[in-house]
């Protein structure tokens, strides 16, 4: 039996809410069909916006949310999704083989209104491939400039007379490849001449600078993802340093050893995609410690004015599983969600928590209709998947602060993480087994108290939630665990999530 024991109940490392984000797109059904259903329509909504997908939402709390892309950022031209909307032009859409028109009709406003909803900040990636820096400078004035100008005054024609005071700004995306197929050189000349071009929005305590977000490198390639972070922060330590406060990574789950529906799998393709997540934790340490060298590299400024901080936040903006049948999928990149999706989702983000001194933003690819999502709608339906109880069940460690501890006799095949936000005491417990159930000892020097329990598990890890069927996986109380004195005794279904709350008593406080 594998023991945890917690010597002490005093929070280490802060868990930044951030690390619980999400990311939509105009990909395949994500926007139409999937968050934008028109005012028209006979789905309910608020103001087009589809109201149980907004409903489900707000429980989650979300923390920031990216948009419009993706790839398909850096084909999107802003000014085309404001202003009335039956006079919106349609454009085309290409992206990741979505080929469909783009009536525009869910553009800034929309996206705000919907931020606004579900109260998640909103992280805006600008087009670096086929706009400018005018066009992007226009953006920022658009949403965020407080004086009257002309374009503070069509914001205010349009319906919001306050800034959006839109925070994050994605200066290009994936530009090593759909976003230019740059190298790191050509990038941050590009970069530069971008983040230059930014408006600052006042001086001094008022100011309210945007928090620009470099394009990172490709974090599936691992040859490459070292030497592009190596060279583009060497391009930037030449002459003056531009301001930069992340950098977006990206690192995707492939299952694209053969091509088979992400539905059906045996065992072995059970512990591939299990496995396979894993990586991500190393390839976080790997990155971390280039960046931070990269800005020890960086030349001391000279004169008496501030220069651009030597900090540099490490961001992960897109993850989560791809299964090849994604591909063929129509509408594009439509996927299931299975017992196998929400038992990585849960590492993925236990791996953000335990790291969150090295990894400050993270954003699930993608939240609606696209590879690893929470929710899918079908027509009338929204569906939410097992990867939704996941974070409804993990959103307890938002703001909360890692909780060490100390393993005997340790089974690779579960893992663990805790946290403690006052005196509450949360513990994952996550079975990674296709087949066997655990068991585990908890034991604290002085023994808390036990609150509740909250398990998500199918006795098929093949199950998903579809619409004949919404609640085939859905998360349960669980069990209260047998107590010996200053120990809990704790049973884990296979293939399963566990969120295990405890409170400190009053001797311990």
């Amino acid at each position: 039996m594998q023991k945890i024991t917690f010597r002490k109940l005093i929070g280490e490392n802060y868990i930044y809410p951030e690390l619980q984000g999400h990311f939509i797109e105009f990909l395949g059904s994500c926007i139409y069909d999937g968050i934008w259903v028109g005012e028209d329509s006979e789905i309910p909504n608020y103001h087009g916006i589809r109201k149980d997908l907004v409903d489900a939402f707000q429980k989650l709390h979300p923390p920031v949310i990216r948009w419009p892309g993706g790839c398909y950022a850096d084909v999107y031209h802003w000014r085309n999704g404001i202003g009335p909307r039956e006079n919106r032009p349609v454009t085309y859409n290409e992206n990741f083989g979505t080929f469909e028109t783009d009536p525009n009709q869910f553009g800034t406003h929309e996206m705000m209104e919907f931020c606004e909803m579900i109260g998640a900040k909103p992280w805006f990636n600008i087009n670096m491939m086929t706009g400018s820096p005018a066009e992007m400078r226009e953006w920022m004035e658009y949403c965020n400039r407080q004086e009257s100008t002309t374009l503070t005054r069509e914001r205010k024609v349009n319906g919001h007379e306050a800034p959006f005071q839109v925070e994050y700004w994605g200066i290009g995306n994936e530009v090593w490849d759909g976003g230019g197929k740059m190298t790191p050189q050509m990038y941050a000349n590009e970069y530069r001449k971008f983040t230059s071009s930014c408006p600052s929005f006042g001086s001094g305590d008022q100011a309210f600078p945007p928090k620009c977000i470099a394009s990172g490198p490709d974090g599936n390639k691992p040859k490459e993802r070292v030497v592009w972070t190596k060279d583009f922060f060497k391009e930037m330590g030449k002459y003056r340093m531009p301001s930069l406060y992340g950098y977006d990574l990206h690192f995707y789950n492939w299952n694209l050893k053969q091509l088979q529906t992400e539905k059906k799998f045996d065992e072995k393709q059970w512990y591939d995609v299990i496995n396979g997540c894993k990586e991500l934790e190393n390839v976080i340490h790997e990155q971390r410690c280039l960046i931070d060298a990269g800005l020890e590299a960086l030349p001391k400024p000279e004169g008496p004015f501030r220069a651009a901080p030597r900090k540099c936040e490490l961001i992960v903006g897109e993850w989560g599983n791809w299964h090849s049948s994604a591909f063929n999928a129509r509408p594009a990149l439509y996927q299931q969600c299975t017992m196998r999706d929400a038992v990585t989702t849960a590492l993925t983000l236990d791996i953000f928590h335990r790291n969150t001194g090295d990894v400050r933003m993270a954003c699930v690819a993608q939240s609606v209709n696209v590879l690893n999502s929470l929710f899918l709608t079908d027509g009338e339906h929204c569906i939410l998947t097992p990867n939704y109880d996941v974070f409804d069940m993990y959103q307890v460690h938002q703001g909360a602060y890692t909780l060490g501890f100390e393993e005997k006799n340790k089974d690779p095949e579960v893992c663990i993480f805790a946290s403690i936000k006052n005196d509450d005491i949360y513990v994952n417990l996550v079975n990674t087994s296709y087949s066997e159930s655990k068991k585990i000892e908890l034991k604290f020097k002085q023994c808390p108290e036990f609150v509740e329990a909250k398990t998500l598990y199918s006795k098929d890890p093949q199950n998903y939630n579809d619409a004949k069927h919404p609640n085939r996986v859905r998360c349960k109380e669980g069990k209260a665990p047998a107590r010996e004195k200053d120990s809990f005794q704790i049973a884990l279904p296979a293939a399963s999530v566990s969120v295990y709350h405890f409170r400190k008593t009053e001797t311990e406080k």
